[in-house]
């Protein structure tokens, strides 16, 4: 009977220790070859619809090892140093991506690159045109509403004064040694730049310091039901946002030293613009801007499952779906 039991024992322990290893084995992949992502809204329909279960190809654009271990879906973890692999290609226009959300990087979206570094960008009356050439809505977009005038200016579009999401003025796409004349005019953009390139930015008022960080108080909300300590949008805090339309007067620090002691901001990565191909409900580049190429993590590639979130039942016809 005892040596029954130190059997039984021995094949449970075998059994966990078999399902650990199975667990760092899918999870070694998923960091390093695949990258999985469940859409949880239909910004890209009908191209990828909510509740599909996406595949993405980490090679393509230079597989990277982990830069952060720890629980997933929280923030409970800690950063290491991470390298990439060389890559087999740059992303391209029409590629499906999948990337870190510049402002929450613990969420992933996924989005059609439509710009490339260097592009000129302009959307008029709903339609894109990169270098003044018409680029055509893909074969699944589509569009839900009349276009926005283009006299209407929206106060939460990407850089303020860039019109609104169907009229979206001329804006070129920042590519790995662009030089930025450092200039009030430039303010946003290079707040932007210099903090998603790694910098450290503060504004130095009232004896005060205030710290500058991409990530939004509102997706810390979303996300975490609570917000950090933001200024102004709380006074008790703190932290600056790039996008801030109020912050206090004062010196600009950048990596300790003052920018006035710059002629201009050297651009150390290309940049890319994302959109929905469900153009009137997506939020993407034209609400919140470039994505850096140390963002990307993937090109989407097919939906390995999917399931219908209104009422918990799969949708077999969309399994093995290519992305186009």
């Amino acid at each position: 009977w005892s040596s029954d039991v130190c059997s039984s024992d021995l094949k449970i322990i075998h059994e966990i220790r078999s399902l650990i290893i199975l667990v760092i084995i899918v999870l070694t992949l998923k960091v390093t070859i695949f990258e999985l992502y469940i859409v949880p809204t239909g910004s890209m329909e009908n191209t990828i619809m909510t509740g599909d279960f996406l595949a993405g190809n980490r090679f393509v654009y230079g597989m990277r090892t982990p830069d952060w271990i720890g629980i997933p879906y929280t923030d409970i973890g800690f950063e290491v140093p991470s390298m990439k692999f060389p890559a087999f290609r740059e992303p391209k226009r029409g590629d499906v991506i999948i990337f870190k959300f510049p402002r929450d990087v613990k969420q992933k979206y996924v989005k059609r690159c439509v710009a490339e570094p260097g592009d000129m960008l302009e959307v008029r009356d709903k339609l894109i045109h990169i270098d003044s050439n018409p680029y055509p809505l893909p074969e699944n977009g589509k569009f839900v509403m009349s276009p926005l005038s283009p006299s209407f200016v929206q106060q939460d579009i990407f850089l303020g004064q860039q019109g609104n999401k169907d009229n979206f003025k001329s804006l070129k796409m920042p590519q790995k040694g662009d030089k930025i004349a450092i200039s009030p005019d430039n303010a946003q953009l290079l707040l932007h730049l210099m903090l998603l390139d790694g910098h450290e930015l503060k504004l130095i008022s009232g004896g005060r310091e205030f710290p500058f960080t991409m990530v939004s108080p509102d997706e810390l909300y979303r996300r975490k039901g609570k917000v950090e300590v933001y200024t102004p949008y709380y006074p008790q805090g703190n932290l600056l946002v790039p996008w801030s339309n109020n912050m206090p007067k004062g010196n600009l620090l950048i990596d300790g030293k003052p920018i006035g002691d710059l002629d201009y901001y050297t651009v150390e990565q290309d940049y890319y613009w994302a959109m929905g191909d469900n153009r009137d409900d997506s939020l993407d580049s034209r609400y919140w801007g470039f994505v850096p190429k140390s963002h990307i993590l993937g090109e989407a590639l097919f939906t390995y499952f999917s399931l219908d979130l209104k009422s918990w039942i799969p949708r077999f016809n969309r399994i093995g779906t290519i992305i186009q």
